[in-house]
């Protein structure tokens, strides 16, 4: 009897939804260990953007970037937010008397100058922000081309040999001020964050008029490649919802990939890390990975069609 009762607990946790949660996280990481990640060769330039706050813009920003780095790819993350959330994740010094982001567009430092190495890996690196940062909009407005000195700085610093990248990521302020434009105007592709929660696509129509205008007036090359699904929580028809209605209005766009919520996420950055560095083999760094491996495919198979 005591048997029969053992192999019924046995068999009930099996089939159990963190058994099956287990499982699914089991086959994921083995198909992701699997996968063969054959790189473009090029540079491509992403600025992670969306001026509604609290939607994962910044942690999406530098755990894709860990996570590509993770798959083989050599990734420049600058961190043009003021409050120095990115540099803090990826563990850099932004102190007061750090050369910063702020250096490069006001003072015209190269980028170079400022450029640190994440402790995370020798193939991620980072141009740090800065509390000077958060008076930059006001005095680029007195600047001469005051839109395109991100643009200016990264083109001269790609330049210099030995310097390739496979990804720059840039980071930006939750607003549409002149940081952000020097962003749009540096990048080619724009990643757009978004959460699966009410109001999720608040806003939105805002920030594509945004890239509308950049593409008329100062960038041609810069295009909406990339939306990316956060703080999904399967259990709830809401976020179910959410996702069908972002998939319907951008069909190519969005990744097929949904970051989790996830606390191992929201715990990585206390400590200075990426999730992909706090705790690699979790769900939340497992999907970031998957939509890593996405975003290189998706630019493999543009290129070979």
């Amino acid at each position: 009897m005591k048997q029969s009762d053992e192999t019924s607990t046995s068999s009930s946790f099996e089939d159990s939804p963190i058994a099956r949660e287990i499982a699914n996280l089991s086959a994921r990481r083995r198909a992701l260990e699997s996968q063969t990640v054959e790189l473009s060769g090029r540079t491509r330039v992403f600025t992670v953007s969306n001026q509604k706050g609290g939607v994962g813009k910044t942690t999406t920003a530098v755990n894709i970037a860990a996570a590509l780095v993770s798959v083989g790819a050599r990734v420049l993350v600058i961190d043009l937010d003021p409050q120095g959330n990115a540099s803090t994740a990826l563990g850099v010094a932004h102190n007061a008397e750090t050369p910063s982001v702020y250096d490069v567009l006001i003072d015209e430092f190269p980028l170079a100058d400022i450029v640190q190495t994440s402790p995370e890996s020798p193939n991620l690196f980072c141009a740090p922000s800065t509390i000077h940062l958060a008076g930059a909009e006001i005095e680029l407005v007195s600047q001469v081309a005051r839109e395109h000195r991100l643009r200016g700085a990264l083109r001269d610093y790609l330049a210099i040999e030995g310097n390739h990248f496979d990804f720059v990521i840039i980071d930006c302020p939750p607003s549409l001020g002149l940081l952000t434009i020097n962003a749009f105007t540096a990048a080619d592709e724009v990643m757009i964050p978004i959460q699966c929660e009410y109001y999720a696509l608040e806003g939105l129509s805002q920030l594509l008029g945004s890239v509308q205008m950049i593409q008329k007036h100062l960038n041609p090359a810069l295009h909406v490649s990339t939306i990316l699904l956060t703080m999904y929580d399967g259990r709830t028809r809401l976020a179910q919802q959410v996702a069908e209605e972002v998939r319907s209005h951008f069909t190519n766009e969005v990744l097929d990939t949904v970051i989790p919520r996830s606390v191992r996420v929201s715990e990585a950055p206390s400590f200075g890390q990426t999730v992909i560095a706090y705790d690699g083999q979790s769900a939340g760094a497992i999907a970031y990975r998957e939509a890593a491996v996405e975003i290189v495919a998706r630019d493999t198979t543009k290129k070979d069609s």
